[in-house]
């Protein structure tokens, strides 16, 4: 098991425009001078939470995702983030995990934010996706995800004796006037589920003047806020150290005693 390079990008979205938004990342994926393996981006990355998946829903041979294809294999890097895609007559808030190699894991919202009404436009996802790197393994949620701890709750895994998954990442476009609930949240879900945690968040202003002040974050598994920036862009890119994440495990063994519980 080796350490693991990850960059968070915290950026300002451009509203509903995929254009603006793929020269953006472009040009920020390009900036990061720092050898890296998996860059994370927010949530809805290429248009802002938007409620109009009808004139701005991609197939996954659109746009954005043959542009996650090229980046990740220009750069041979992982790209995350979610998009909004049409499958099958159905709209979903998808997350892509895009390897190097142009295979693409997928991750469909589960929890679908009912206050600003994305139940009313998008189809929820009905199983998890936990991916693999270096012999690491990430479980992979998005936004209001966030609230509901049964759906990433880690658990050892009777064939191997090991936790679930390693590291969880959640994207998000988090406004600000809950903030509060974000920096808790992925505290919570790093301490309880004995992991490393990143929440990569926008910042700025979306299409219905809400605010997002961002607070991206890092915690490791005992809790501890390793990155935070709040109100600003952002590209921030560190090493995720393996041997402290198993001495952690190793000398703080609770995850062996936790309810037993099915996961979805």
């Amino acid at each position: 098991m080796s350490d693991l390079k990850v960059t968070l990008i915290q950026a300002n979205l451009h509203w509903e425009d995929i254009a603006a938004n793929l020269r953006m990342f472009d040009e920020k994926i390009d900036a990061i001078s720092e050898r890296t393996e998996i860059v994370v981006l927010p949530e809805m990355f290429s248009t802002g939470f938007s409620m109009q998946p009808e004139k701005l829903a991609e197939t996954m041979d659109g746009s954005a995702v043959q542009w996650m294809k090229k980046k990740a294999a220009q750069k041979n890097i992982i790209i995350t983030g979610s998009l909004i895609i049409e499958e099958n007559g159905e709209y979903l808030n998808r997350l892509i995990w895009m390897q190097p190699n142009g295979v693409a894991g997928t991750y469909d919202k589960r929890h679908l934010f009912a206050y600003a009404g994305e139940h009313d436009h998008y189809h929820a996802g009905d199983r998890r996706l936990i991916a693999q790197v270096k012999g690491w393994k990430i479980c992979l949620t998005i936004c209001y995800d966030l609230r509901f701890p049964v759906w990433s709750r880690n658990v050892i895994v009777p064939e191997t004796g090991a936790p679930a998954y390693d590291l969880l990442i959640n994207v998000a476009n988090w406004p600000e006037r809950r903030s509060t609930a974000w920096k808790t949240l992925i505290q919570a879900r790093a301490i309880e589920n004995q992991c490393y945690t990143i929440g990569v968040n926008r910042v700025g202003n979306d299409g219905n003047e809400i605010y997002h002040s961002g607070d991206s974050s890092l915690i490791d598994p005992m809790g501890e806020i390793l990155y935070r920036k709040g109100h600003d862009e952002d590209i921030f890119t560190t090493t995720l150290d393996r041997a402290k994440l198993d001495e952690i495990r190793k000398n703080i063994p609770f995850l062996k005693d936790a309810d037993k519980f099915q996961v979805f």
